[in-house]
């Protein structure tokens, strides 16, 4: 089997499905870059959309290769696993970094401060924020 023409019909239409879902939902996670204002609104499209819609196309790509070689592959699955692990925690370093930047530039209207989680102080220790 060298080619999709020659994918059986019972493996064509899931990788077909998880092509389509995968680049679905990476689309709606990219789009919510252009949607949203902030950068803690923008951050959460793409920190877990692009998890999921990877998901996606690693699966189809794992079932595609595993029929077509007729045989089970699993490289996608280490890859899968990676991405499961590294996208969350980078994305809650780039967030941790903003709030940090944004605390350190003492600047309350950013977003930083809704919720009021952190708050920003006066006095002596002056650049410094304490989560409530």
């Amino acid at each position: 089997m060298s080619g999709i023409e020659h994918l059986p019909g019972w493996a064509a239409l899931p990788v077909a499905l998880l092509l389509v879902l995968g680049a679905t939902i990476i689309l709606i996670g990219s789009l919510g870059l252009l949607r949203l204002r902030t950068f803690y609104q923008r951050i959460h499209g793409p920190a877990i959309t692009v998890t999921l819609g990877a998901g996606c196309l690693l699966l189809a790509s794992m079932l595609y290769f595993t029929v077509a070689q007729s045989r089970l592959v699993i490289h996608e699955i280490i890859i899968t696993v990676f991405i499961l692990l590294t996208a969350p925690v980078v994305a809650m370093t780039i967030m941790r970094a903003a709030v940090y930047r944004d605390l350190r530039a003492r600047r309350g209207e950013s977003g930083v401060t809704a919720g009021e989680v952190y708050t920003l102080t006066e006095g002596p220790d002056e650049g410094r924020s304490e989560p409530h």
